[in-house]
């Protein structure tokens, strides 16, 4: 006797009915695995320290509702470790990556990425450009232009510049002088952490270091001279001898003011004071939380925002992995730091 299929269908208990449809968790439509962005930095080794800070820095920048979306990989320090942490996260399904610290690190991790995904690293070390990468770590050329058309505008024309002649110095002393050349000013390279003076034997109207605890060596004796002293802040714990060594200083930084609100929260929680490079990954994780609700985090993504709001400055990126960052130039007075122009993105 031939049996009507829609009879045994009837016939059959429901849920072996429900077994004859496609399974929801088949892996024809399984849901794909959360796309996450991926922060390397060094949780072992000589820079453990930095790293934990960093990693405390991006979590809180996330908030536990999106705590799942950026994931922590270990670099060590090193460029083997970089290389190893970035396999492992891109392999992990990573669509974007934060970091490396170092820039030992950076190249190797793009000798294994390339291009796949976006690489924002924490370096400032402009040899990265056209790299790949992008470089968000403050840089000496974002550092020497807000100072040096800051200046410019207040009447300087004639700059000595100097400073140390260490890998941050070089490229300082370089950025500030192609600057300076392309503001129309008259500028001359000192000694490396020396005072010097042109043949003339002119002074300057001022003279810029590229870091504040070399201008400070030398902070009396210009002061008594006339001379506005300028400098290119990477931080901003100075002590009470730097103060009174820089009265009347201009120096050009991440803006106190905006930095405020994190250090605090950062502060509360647990229990110290972050640094700037603490503060970049805050502003990193906090860019990727502000692009993935706006439905993307790859490289154009980045490219086509007009602007990101950050405690370390506004950034926008460019196309050559350069970021324009706006800092603040603050001056020295009665002891105490003071915002005097709070910078916009150039």
């Amino acid at each position: 006797m031939q049996i009507d299929r829609r009879q045994l269908l009837r016939s059959l208990p429901s849920f072996l009915i429900a077994s004859s449809a496609p399974s929801l968790w088949s892996p024809a439509l399984a849901a794909k695995p959360q796309l996450f962005a991926a922060l390397l930095v060094p949780l072992t080794g000589p820079h453990a320290a930095l790293g934990r800070s960093m990693e405390r820095a991006a979590m809180l920048a996330q908030g536990d509702s999106d705590k799942n979306a950026l994931k922590v990989f270990d670099t060590g320090g090193t460029p083997e470790g970089a290389t190893a942490a970035a396999r492992a996260a891109h392999k992990s399904g990573a669509t974007i990556i934060l970091g490396p610290v170092f820039g030992r690190e950076v190249s190797a991790v793009l000798g294994l990425i390339g291009r796949t995904i976006p690489v924002v690293s924490f370096s400032n070390d402009s040899a990265l450009l056209d790299s790949g990468a992008f470089v968000f770590g403050i840089t000496p050329r974002q550092s020497a232009s807000s100072i040096l058309r800051y200046a410019a505008g207040r009447g300087i024309r004639r700059i000595a510049i100097g400073g140390a002649s260490d890998g941050w110095g070089l490229q300082a002393r370089s950025a500030a002088t192609d600057i300076a050349k392309n503001l129309g000013l008259d500028a001359y390279l000192l000694p490396a952490d020396g005072l010097g003076q042109p043949d003339s034997g002119a002074l300057p109207d001022a003279i810029l270091m590229t870091d504040v605890a070399a201008l400070a060596r030398i902070g009396p004796a210009i002061g008594r001279q006339g001379v506005q002293m300028l400098s290119m802040a990477q931080g901003l714990d100075l002590t009470p001898e730097m103060f009174r060594a820089l009265e009347g200083a201009w120096l050009a930084a991440p803006d106190p003011a905006g930095f405020a609100g994190f250090a605090r929260a950062y502060e509360e929680r647990y229990g110290t004071r972050p640094g700037t490079i603490t503060g970049l990954a805050y502003d990193a994780a906090n860019i990727i939380r502000q692009m993935r609700r706006g439905g993307g985090t790859d490289r154009s993504a980045l490219l086509s925002a007009s602007g990101f709001k950050g405690v370390c400055g506004d950034v926008r990126f460019r196309e050559d992995g350069s970021v324009a960052r706006a800092l603040a130039i603050l001056a020295i007075a009665d002891g105490k730091l003071h915002t005097i122009s709070p910078g916009a993105i150039s």
